[in-house]
């Protein structure tokens, strides 16, 4: 009994901490669940002797009524990696082509390689932005072409314009796989209308998650929609009783605990534009992000070299560029105070 104890103690001093001001590389949510969806788990939890569904009919729906689509337009993963993975079962073959940008989200350079495709990748611009008509070039002879709105690393955003001039560029048999994950962030003024837009192009999957800024990446919900007839072949990658209990739960108190919900956006997007502010004041660029991270390009000093000590965790990739996770004014701190000895030099 007391080995049961001591290993239970250990696993749960192993997790993470749900408020690590130093922890800025993965873009969470630096807050924990709201209260009221932090108790519907509780009480949740008082079910975990029992299957979920069978497939998520019930959260499928609940998601569908809130995002303005029709039941069968959605389909369900662990959280959107999850359904980016159905997305490429479900409609590629070994040796096919999938665009990307590069840099992207780490995860798609290792979903193509799991789907066995081979990957195209596209630079962005100065100001990390897609090269659309690249873009769509590249997408003439490809399977798959996806699309970061706002972007991951560099949080840019393009004018709706913009994507429906590279929707109309695009083969209507390449899948473009929109991904919306921080779409909570944008301001309404950026807003697409997703569900008119799958709409008009069928071989468009909009990708969002609850992982960003509804603060559950811990839980992996994720979802996707589309038009009927393509997400019909999606759901057939549905695991059975894949989707585990507690996620109808924290999504239905989610939803209704919006108003707050919207507050933290704001609070996030204030210290984004704050952090922003600073290190522009101390001479560094960073693109113009609308997600909750700053992207910052290669300096006068290698990123790495910057933080080197600072006990930050953030994000460097291989061209020198660094991608920083915006958490509270005491994260904020740690990353100014690291930055400072350089610029002042």
């Amino acid at each position: 009994m007391g080995t049961l104890k001591r290993e239970v103690t250990d696993a749960v001093g192993a997790l993470p901490s749900a408020l690590n001001p130093l922890a800025l590389s993965l873009n969470e949510n630096p807050f924990p669940p709201l209260p009221t969806v932090r108790s519907a788990l509780i009480e949740s939890i008082d079910a975990a002797n029992r299957y979920p569904e069978y497939l998520p009919e019930r959260l499928r729906a609940l998601i569908a009524g809130r995002v303005g689509v029709r039941d069968d337009q959605v389909v369900i993963g662990s959280g959107a990696t999850g359904v980016i993975l159905q997305v490429l079962h479900a409609v590629t073959n070994p040796g096919e082509k999938m665009v990307m940008t590069s840099p992207t989200f780490d995860g798609y350079p290792i979903f193509a390689q799991m789907a066995r495709l081979e990957p195209v990748t596209v630079g962005l611009d100065a100001h990390g932005h897609h090269d659309l008509d690249a873009m769509a070039d590249a997408a003439a002879h490809a399977r798959v072409v996806v699309v970061c709105r706002p972007h991951n690393p560099t949080g840019a955003v393009e004018p709706a314009a913009e994507i429906e001039r590279f929707l109309r560029k695009v083969p209507a048999d390449t899948v473009v796989l929109l991904d919306e994950a921080y779409v909570e962030f944008l301001s309404p003024e950026y807003r697409i209308d997703a569900p008119a837009l799958v709409e008009r192009y069928p071989n468009v999957v909009v990708l969002r998650t609850f992982s960003k800024a509804y603060g559950l990446a811990g839980l992996r919900i994720g979802y996707g929609f589309c038009a009927a007839e393509l997400a019909s072949r999606l759901w057939t990658m549905q695991p059975p009783f894949g989707v585990g209990i507690t996620s109808m739960v924290a999504v239905a108190a989610s939803y209704d605990a919006e108003n707050q919900l919207r507050q933290r956006i704001r609070m996030i997007a204030s210290e984004r534009r704050y952090l922003r502010m600073r290190l522009r004041s101390m001479g560094v660029y960073s693109t113009d992000s609308h997600a909750n991270f700053v992207y910052l390009p290669p300096w006068r000093q290698p990123w790495p070299q910057v933080f080197d000590g600072s006990g930050l965790q953030v994000r460097n990739y291989a061209e020198g560029s660094v991608r920083i996770t915006v958490g509270n004014r005491q994260s904020t701190r740690a990353v100014l105070a690291a930055v400072a000895p350089i610029a002042m030099r």
